[in-house]
């Protein structure tokens, strides 16, 4: 356990906490495999933000090492929590799906309620299984069902066999393993095993969250995996948890072995691509990053913008210019940084540029 004052555990205690678990304190000589399961998962909105994640936690990471995971489909990308798109290990997908389904189900059919008295929902699921028989788009299955019903409006429809029919994007041989538009197909026919939809409870996935999230409070497990009403389920995991006091005096709960640094502990300048897990794995998320500066991170159309770590802590923001064989690494800093903080981020980005752009003919960082 960290140090304590007053018996309450500080913000930057929680902070290494985190990092520790997130794999940001160190990189690590790990399998693709075992660190996205430790991390119960990889946010993946768009293709190539998982492999920069990948790249910021793990030593001598090459994008081969996702992309060949990805085709022997022991890592899969599907919609799951929050229903946003993540990279799960194919094990995980296949116990993670039944405990998120009905999380999944409730957002479509609240937000179409109209529609859904006029369509048969199970036959509507009927037919988004038999259309995913074969490798297709959603633009596809909403063409398909917009030509023959089962609405004129095919919007509510595609959205509902989104949710209620557990399916994964097939990788192709596109550089970040995934064209803008991919292909969907059935889960259990890419996995080759049964991925069911009936109800299972949540206490492993808690167990899980708090092995890569913790310590934590039930509204936070909640925000992350977009389940509800967690907080009898912590209560029936207490006696196996410990629990601490936040400075706000809140009970925090966590595993007895989950590594807790000491605040002490030296944090290095990390990239975080967009859409991170560590931004988004909490519904407090100021052991991270200052309330401030969520909004600036936050676009209208809800993405998550990349951001860089100084000292454990969202310092600002970057992004990537082409021109040509140009390809320039562009640093927001929300405020002054050191000289010394400033050589360190410039060395981690050239590092990173690299990676990124290894066609490039010339590469430049740019303090904005």
């Amino acid at each position: 356990m960290p140090k304590t004052e007053n018996g309450v555990v500080s913000r930057r205690a929680l902070n290494r906490a985190l990092l520790a678990r997130q794999r940001l304190l160190a990189r690590e000589p790990a399998r693709t495999v075992d660190v996205i399961e430790r991390l119960a998962g990889l946010q993946a909105q768009v293709p190539r933000p998982p492999f920069i994640g990948l790249w910021t936690r793990l030593t001598k990471f090459a994008r081969a090492d996702l992309t060949a995971r990805l085709h022997d489909r022991s890592i899969v990308r599907a919609t799951m929590m929050r229903g946003t798109i993540h990279l799960m290990t194919a094990a995980d997908y296949v116990a993670f799906r039944p405990v998120l389904h009905a999380s999944l189900v409730r957002g479509p059919e609240s937000l179409f309620r109209r529609q859904l008295a006029e369509l048969d929902l199970p036959a509507l699921i009927r037919a988004g299984r038999e259309f995913f028989r074969r490798p297709n788009t959603f633009d596809a299955l909403r063409k398909h069902f917009a030509a023959h019903g089962p609405a004129a409006d095919a919007r509510a429809p595609a959205y509902l066999v989104r949710m209620h029919v557990p399916l994964v994007m097939l990788p192709t041989d596109d550089a970040w393993g995934y064209p803008a538009a991919a292909d969907f197909g059935l889960a259990d026919a890419w996995l080759g095993a049964p991925v069911s939809t009936d109800p299972v409870p949540p206490h492993d996935i808690v167990r899980r969250y708090l092995a890569a999230f913790g310590p934590a409070t039930p509204a936070d497990a909640q925000a992350w995996s977009g389940l509800p009403s967690l907080r009898q389920v912590f209560e029936d995991l207490r006696p196996e948890l410990v629990t601490i006091r936040d400075e706000r005096k809140r009970e925090l709960f966590d595993l007895p072995e989950a590594p807790r640094p000491d605040e002490d502990v030296p944090a290095p300048v990390r990239f975080l691509p967009e859409y991170d897990n560590v931004l988004l794995g909490h519904k407090d998320r100021t052991r991270i990053i200052d309330d401030a500066h969520r909004p600036i991170i936050s676009t209208a159309n809800l993405q998550i913008r990349a951001t860089y770590l100084v000292d454990g802590r969202v310092a600002g923001t970057w992004k990537v210019e082409r021109a040509r064989k140009q390809a320039t690494l562009v640093l927001e800093p929300f405020g002054r940084l050191s000289r010394q903080t400033r050589k360190e981020l410039e060395g981690e980005a050239e590092a990173m540029l690299g990676f990124m752009e290894p066609d490039a003919g010339s590469r430049a960082i740019r303090f904005g």
